[in-house]
């Protein structure tokens, strides 16, 4: 079970920069208080996060009531791809709650209206279809169900087996954890779907064979004949690492699955609207899914998700079949259209293309001087990933990840706990508005932490 963050306040060296400010004690005794009031009434699972009580948060900071402030190195989960509460984002927002309209059901609504036909204009293919549902988990529930629909349909009822990776996370509800490749998170399901199956993920550090040989070969061992696969879904890159798989392999992974008939599905939940310094993630790949799934940064702010696909595959079902009580709610629509224009005025993915060479020679700096506790420093755009492993192994050590972000976070660089195989990885997620001195300033919070943790 992973470690809860310390509730003992403890006086931290101050901290006062134009990104950064702590002083006395952390966490304060008001979050302490507020913390146990909130664990009196929820479930152990949510207690894994810094004890920080989250007052406001705006741009790249996140501030206590105490007048603390953090760099956010987390953007929520991934979520503030514009920065935290933009001002245009807010705006939209209440300009929505003004109206009054702030729940439709299935009826149509004109944010609703929008924002499918602006995310249908910036899909690969011009008659791409929108579907939106509320969360990441939702989508891949939704992939699911439609590249297998599409198989039955087209091939009969031996099409029908879904193809995933190992170490993939596709959210928490039944189907994206069966889709998931992490063991530890489907044991509570008695009846795994025995034709959802993993192959290894070409990630070059835990899977150092990166050939699409590997796919096949790894398919002929569990005996499943390439004609009786439904899709094949995969994160543009898994949230683990971040993991990217090589471009040869997605080109060579696309071609496969057109010459079985098989869908082919990315959950650019993580990495759409910008994060890996493309507008979609796959762009890095040359390559166009069948389907694709967003969620997270597709508002900077309020639940909401969508899969974007073929139209001959996300018109499988008629009217009202395939539907969601709280698809295209208004007020979360009209903040996903201001978040997406946002996003292209202020010309926030060439940010995170600019940007993201600076955080993959800061992460390599990092790695090269702790080698022998940081085994991989993955990065594309502002997305980013230090394993810590444990010494001359490519084993996770998930204390080692825990006290980084821990001591971290008591200098005022704020992080969510660690994730991945075995808890090895810290990620490294900003808001895409990050300027370099701030991302440099992170960077530079990180190597003291690890330099103090080692000894070095």
């Amino acid at each position: 079970m992973a470690r809860e963050f310390p509730l003992t306040p403890e006086i931290v060296e101050t901290v006062s920069t134009h990104y950064r400010k702590l002083s006395g004690e952390i966490p304060t005794s008001e979050a302490v208080e507020s913390i146990l009031r909130m664990r009196a009434a929820e479930p152990q699972s949510m207690r894994g996060q810094p004890p920080i009580v989250w007052d406001r948060a705006e741009g790249c900071n996140v501030f206590d009531a105490q007048g603390n402030m953090w760099l956010d190195f987390s953007s929520g989960v991934l979520i503030t791809n514009a920065g935290h509460g933009h001002p245009s984002v807010v705006e939209a927002i209440r300009r929505q709650i003004d109206g009054p309209l702030l729940t439709t059901y299935c009826f149509p609504n004109m944010p609703r209206i929008r924002l499918v036909e602006r995310l249908a204009s910036l899909a690969p293919r011009p008659d791409y279809k929108v579907f939106l549902l509320c969360t990441g988990g939702e989508s891949t529930e939704c992939a699911l169900k439609l590249m297998r629909t599409h198989g039955l349909r087209s091939g009969g009822s031996h099409k029908s087996v879904i193809v995933s990776f190992d170490d993939a996370f596709h959210g928490r509800t039944m189907g994206a954890q069966q889709l998931g490749g992490t063991p530890s998170g489907k044991r509570w399901i008695k009846n795994l779907d025995p034709e959802i199956v993993h192959v290894p993920f070409p990630d070059g550090f835990r899977c150092e064979d990166t050939s699409f040989g590997l796919f096949e070969s790894t398919l002929t061992s569990r005996n499943i004949e390439p004609r009786n696969v439904a899709g094949v879904i995969a994160e543009t890159y898994q949230g683990v690492g971040p993991n990217f798989m090589p471009k040869t392999y997605a080109q060579e992974l696309r071609r496969w699955c057109d010459r079985h008939g098989a869908l082919l599905c990315f959950d650019e939940v993580q990495a759409g609207l910008g994060r890996c310094g493309t507008l979609w993630g796959f762009e890095l790949y040359d390559t166009v899914p069948d389907l694709f799934c967003l969620g997270k940064g597709i508002s900077s702010s309020l639940p909401l998700s969508a899969v974007v696909g073929r139209p001959d595959v996300m018109d499988l079902y008629g009217p009202n079949e395939m539907t969601s009580t709280h698809s295209g709610n208004p007020v979360c629509c009209a903040a996903a259209l201001a978040n997406i224009e946002t996003i292209l005025a202020e010309k926030l993915i060439d940010n995170a293309a600019r940007l993201g060479p600076v955080l993959k020679r800061e992460l390599a700096a990092i790695k090269n001087e702790f080698p022998r506790v940081v085994g991989f420093a993955p990065a594309e755009g502002l997305v980013g990933g230090l394993l810590a492993v444990r010494p001359g192994t490519k084993d996770p050590n998930y204390d080692l990840a825990w006290d980084v972000v821990n001591g971290c976070f008591r200098r005022g660089l704020l992080m969510f706990a660690p994730v991945g195989v075995g808890g090895g990885c810290i990620k490294i997620a900003p808001p895409l508005r990050i300027t370099e001195e701030a991302l440099l300033e992170g960077c530079a919070v990180l190597r003291e932490t690890f330099r103090e943790l080692t000894g070095h």
